[in-house]
């Protein structure tokens, strides 16, 4: 197993694995333009666990300056158990505090029970204090 900075070049395999797995929504946040512009303002905090040349896993990382996020850690079935989600997501927290950044969120489902379980055996602290709001100025379309 390889993990590596997203590519663009990555778009396709990477919202296949995304579309085929169950608790994974893509919407129009997830268009071509939406994630080259997001790999630009973030680079290489993104990446791609690949083997034998196919992407297997994959993570988005961001942050506004003070706080991380990840978005769609997504491990494909056959590979889940091995290790892969656990590497892929400290090498996106590795990335996140060379640049500062101690603190991070992930948004998860709450019908999502294999996510949950995977946080919460991870160290993840689940958060009951707190209510995330959403404002989305256009049709929110699948991609």
């Amino acid at each position: 197993m390889n993990i590596r900075p997203m590519t663009m070049a990555d778009y396709d395999a990477v919202l296949g694995l995304m579309r085929g797995t169950p608790g994974v929504a893509v919407r129009a946040a997830d268009a071509p333009e939406a994630i080259a512009r997001y790999l630009a303002r973030n680079p290489g905090l993104s990446l791609v666990a690949e083997s034998d040349g196919e992407v297997i896993a994959c993570v988005f990382g961001g942050h506004d300056g003070r706080r991380g996020s990840l978005h769609h850690v997504v491990v494909a079935p056959a590979w889940r158990g091995q290790g892969v989600g656990r590497a892929l997501v400290a090498r996106a927290l590795d990335g996140l505090a060379a640049e500062g950044i101690h603190k991070t969120h992930i948004d998860v489902f709450a019908d999502n029970e294999a996510a949950i379980a995977f946080w919460e055996a991870t160290g993840w602290q689940r958060r009951g204090d707190i209510v995330r709001f959403s404002f989305n100025r256009s049709v929110d379309a699948n991609v």
